[in-house]
Order: structure tokens, then sequence, then C-alpha cells
């Protein structure tokens, strides 16, 4: 499996070179035959080559089997002219990574929640309200003068389909049960038409239950009810503001996992951003990116039918979890003492010591 390395800025290298260290343990472990390529994105390339996204990095993308994506310092960028284009938009929407995968689970002693949650979300992330990339040319935000500003948010049947589609998938998986999140009581026509294709694929999957639910509801329940969902599905900014509600009231932003999935190409992408003000520091929580990096193989492993890779996603989010459930093994952001280093090889410490002895036999 070829895995295209993209660290971006801030703590984006220190949490993704932890996260490739776990990944080559389970590599041995497992022999997967993982093989890394890195290349510079974000400040770094902005600086040496005059863009934050080099053509050669999206040339390369669909010649890998996955790409891991660290966290990116966007708001920093200068315009698109001037070479400051946004990795993460970029990535979605040239390469249609019309799902957004992020699973949500409370944890002992660090949920704030009364029920437990273990949910997922499934966004839709390629238009939506994010008028920087909704547009085939320009821009869907625009100012006619100067005290009025207006924003076009766009929601297209194709888009609302597959990604409803994606949620079904996973619900099968789960406990069959499928909550589409919306506002259509005022944006009839706009939430109209992704309800409308949810249901078309909810007629596909008789065996999923279907909800359908007002999103300042969905934020209430997420808090009161959290164990009456399973996976939600919603556009872009919906899924986005309850995918961080969730994973805050799981127990931190730092620790959801998050995969952008097309058809054919796989990102993994930490939930958090690019915490400059830590960068450089040892003191990053890496929990999210090595999440990620183990939904990407578990997602490439369903794709190519192979149980080895399928395993090493699974022993790493148990060696995660297993390690967050101790205190003194969690990191500061969290209530623990360990830094990005000393959290991550807790990780690998934790992997099955048996297979690590057959693959070193």
């Amino acid at each position: 499996m070829k895995i295209l390395v993209l660290p971006g800025d801030g703590i984006g290298p220190e949490i993704t070179e932890t996260t490739l260290d776990v990944l080559k343990t389970v590599d041995q472990i497992h022999n997967l035959g993982l093989d890394f390529e890195q290349k510079d994105i974000g400040l770094k390339s902005l600086a040496e080559q005059g863009t934050t996204l080099p053509d050669a990095v999206m040339e390369r993308i669909p010649q890998v089997d996955g790409v891991i994506l660290g966290p990116v310092s966007h708001y920093d960028y200068p315009s698109k002219q001037e070479g400051g284009f946004n990795p993460s938009a970029e990535l979605r929407v040239q390469f249609e990574l019309f799902a957004n995968v992020r699973p949500c689970r409370s944890r002992d002693g660090l949920s704030i929640l009364r029920t437990p949650m273990d949910l997922v979300i499934v966004r839709e992330n390629t238009e939506g309200f994010y008028s920087d990339r909704n547009m085939f040319a320009g821009t869907g935000e625009f100012m006619p003068d100067e005290n009025m500003a207006l924003s076009v948010r766009k929601v297209t049947a194709k888009a609302s389909e597959r990604v409803a589609r994606a949620a079904f998938e996973i619900a099968q998986g789960r406990n069959k049960k499928v909550t589409a999140v919306h506002k259509a009581n005022v944006v009839k026509l706009s939430d109209g038409l992704f309800l409308r294709e949810v249901r078309k694929v909810a007629a596909e999957f008789p065996d999923v239950q279907l909800e359908e639910l007002i999103v300042d509801a969905a934020a209430a329940l997420l808090i009161r009810k959290p164990h009456e969902f399973d996976v939600i599905v919603t556009t872009n900014m919906f899924g986005d503001i309850l995918s961080d509600e969730a994973s805050e009231l799981s127990g931190s932003l730092g620790l959801g996992g998050s995969l952008n999935a097309g058809h054919n190409i796989g990102v993994a992408q930490a939930q958090h951003g690019s915490a400059p003000d830590i960068a450089n520091q040892g003191i990053a929580n890496p929990t999210s990116l090595i999440l990620s990096a183990a939904m990407l193989l578990d997602w490439r492993g369903r794709r190519d039918n192979n149980p080895a890779l399928i395993a090493a996603a699974a022993d790493i989010e148990i060696a995660v979890e297993t390690v967050l459930a101790n205190p003194l093994t969690r990191t500061g952001d969290i209530g623990g003492s360990l830094g990005t280093r000393e959290f991550a090889d807790e990780v690998i410490a934790t992997l099955p010591r048996e297979r690590v002895a057959q693959a070193t036999a």
C-alpha cells in the first residue's frame, strides 16, 4: 500500500511523524508492505515553491493508495493568486472526496455526557455553505457594495445521493439507523432536495431505519440523548459543526478520527486545526491523526478485500482506546502528562506483542 504523506503546518509535522511510527509498527506486525512517500505542502512549500499546494502533489494523489494530510494553517495563507490554496478544500473538491466520515465514541473519565455516545457522522464534503469551493469558477461569496455581503449555498442531487449512500452502507454494518439532519423548515428548496435524495437511497435499504431531524434539535439531542443516534448524514456545514460538537462531548476534538473518502481516493485527516501556538513544543495530542490513519487502512482494506489492513486498523484503534483509558497515559490537553512522542510510544507498546514476536521471528 503506497501512502502519500503531507505533514502540513503548525503541529502537523509532529503528529504526522508519530502517526507514521505507529503505522510502521503495525506494518511490521501484519506484513502490510506499507510504502511511505512524503511531500511538502502549506507554508513550507509556499516559501520554497511559491504555492501551498504544488502541482506535483496533486498529480501524485491519484497514483497512490491513500493520503495522510496533516493540519494546515489555511487561514494564514495569502490569496490563491499569490499561491495560497487551501489543501483540504482543494483535495476534497478536485478528487470528489464526497464523504467526510467522523466516528464519535464516549470515553470514561473524559466524556461529559450522562449516557454513552457511539455514533458516526457522515458529512457531505464538497459543496453546501462552503462558498470558497462550491463554484466551477470564482467564489460563491461576494459583496455588491461595501455594506452588503452575500453567500450562495449549493446543494445538488448528485452530492446528496452519494453521501446518503455512504451513510446507509455504514449503518448496515452498525445498528441500522440513519438520521438525516436538515433545516428544511427554513431552507426549503436546498434541504428539501437533500432530503429527497436521502429518501430515495433509503428505499434501497429497507432494513435500515430513516429518521429526519432538524439541525437545532439534533444539536440538543446530541447532549441529552446521544445514545439514540447511530449514523448521522447531513450537509457540509451542519456536519462540520455537529461533528465538532459530538467530539467535544465524547471527550475532546483532539480524539476523533476523520476520513475523506471518494470512490477511489481516501484521505486521512485529523479533525482539529494546526494549533501553531503549541507547535514544536512536543505537547500536541496525536490521537486524531493516528485514528484517522487507522480509518484509512480500514477503508483501503475493505476496498481491496485485504484482511491484514483491516486487522491492523483494529489493532491501532484498540491500542489507542487502551492508552486513553488510563489517566496516567493521556496527553496534557486531556488531563495527563505525556507529550506527543510519549503518547505514541505508549500506543506502540500496547499493540499486540505476540504478533510483533511472530513478525520479527
